[in-house]
């Protein structure tokens, strides 16, 4: 079976998703995507597995209004449509037997185009949520509501995407669960490798002697950065000062978080500033348990990073992945905007430390259901799905 993936953009975690759905439908994926977005590493690994079916295009038309960046909540910009001269045509070309696309807008409307001129099915990605949309305008409601006439079915990441796609009008047969994962090999190959050489060093690296709260993300507003140093810092006052929060990232609150840091004497707080993507896995291998406070995530990937090396998981209730991801077995939910519960959540889960081994295996477990393999498989059973086979 032909498929041809309209992506625009992508990153190093979906590539064991490609290379799988590619073996799946024999070899005869075709990928069309953004050249002048996607990072040089991630155009050589896709190349590496689709040769010349891997088609970076170059050159956009951006209608609408200005990009806002990726700190920004949803829907807190204006309008914008991406439009890529020639793209329509270069899907045709393709010879697409199904279609896959990422979100309603982007170059879905490739797609959408294709679905409607000449009738060929059209599988979506797709990662919202009821949470994540609770600000979404009525036009994009309404566009939204139009280009579902031209979607077959869709994957969605869990089960807060369902909903908030079933409130737009889908019918539940129409939506296939499990749509994002994690490299959770190449970490735990990394971490591994890691550990044979022994993490003291590590820990020592970091300044993160003793036990290790990690987060793994940008210093944004909406990662509910400051909102995790304050319920720290009122957790931490009476805890053994060898208990560490180690920050992993960059963003445009990285000095606001140094100012407070400084200003609140939070010496049991460590800022490493951006990391590479290849060198995260450090980070993990001297953790013991994984925080994420934000206040708006469709699903974030460091979960199941962190749950994929092993680590319990402390995470925010607005965070899209937590029904699937983070149970009572392997962690904690909690409410990031109320600051009691944000800090009793941190008491009950330092109370219960002796179980974090424990809870972290219940994590590995967990994430063996949103594993590449199993992503590609839900993907490509959609694509069976709206073909008839």
């Amino acid at each position: 079976m032909k498929i041809t993936w309209v992506t625009r953009s992508f990153l190093d975690y979906r590539i064991p998703v490609y290379k799988e759905v590619n073996r799946l439908c024999g070899n005869q994926l075709s990928i069309i995507y953004y050249a002048d977005v996607v990072p040089d590493r991630c155009k050589d690994k896709l190349k590496n597995i689709l040769g010349r079916r891997a088609i970076g295009l170059k050159g956009e038309i951006r209608l609408g209004g200005k990009k806002i960046e990726n700190q920004s909540f949803a829907n807190s910009g204006g309008i914008r449509i991406p439009l890529r001269p020639g793209l329509i045509r270069k899907l045709r070309e393709t010879k697409p037997d199904v279609i896959l696309s990422d979100g309603f807008f982007q170059w879905t409307y490739a797609a959408i185009a294709a679905n409607m001129l000449w009738k060929i099915p059209h599988v979506m990605c797709y990662e919202r949520t009821l949470h994540t949309e609770r600000n979404v305008t009525k036009f994009r409601t309404i566009g939204r509501k139009l280009a579902s006439s031209y979607i077959n079915v869709v994957c969605c990441n869990g089960v807060q995407t369902k909903d908030y796609l079933m409130k737009l009008g889908f019918a539940e047969d129409r939506l296939f669960i499990g749509n994002m994962a994690a490299d959770y090999l190449g970490l735990q190959s990394s971490v591994k490798e890691i550990n044979v050489q022994g993490t003291n060093s590590l820990k020592d690296h970091i300044n993160a002697k003793g036990i290790s709260f990690l987060y793994v993300g940008q210093l944004i507003p909406r990662k509910g950065i400051m909102e995790l140093l304050k319920a720290w810092e009122e957790f931490s006052i009476s805890l053994n000062p060898d208990a560490k929060l180690i920050l992993v990232g960059g963003g445009e609150q990285e000095n606001d978080v140094k100012s407070y840091i400084s200003n609140h004497e939070l010496k049991n707080v460590n800022v490493t500033g951006p990391v590479d993507y290849n060198e995260i896995a450090t980070y993990y291998a001297s953790a013991d348990v994984f925080i994420i406070a934000t206040l708006e995530d469709n699903w974030s990937l460091v979960v199941p990073e962190a749950m994929s090396v092993g680590l319990p998981i402390i995470c925010s209730k607005y965070n899209g992945c937590w029904p699937e991801l983070v149970k009572p077995e392997n962690g904690w939910v909690f409410d990031p905007l109320e600051p009691e519960d944000f800090v009793q959540t941190l008491k009950e889960a330092w109370e219960k430390r002796s179980y974090w081994k424990a809870m972290g295996q219940k994590s590995l477990e967990i994430v063996l259901d949103f594993t590449p393999e199993k992503v590609a498989n839900n993907i490509f059973n959609a694509c069976l799905s709206v073909t008839g086979k």
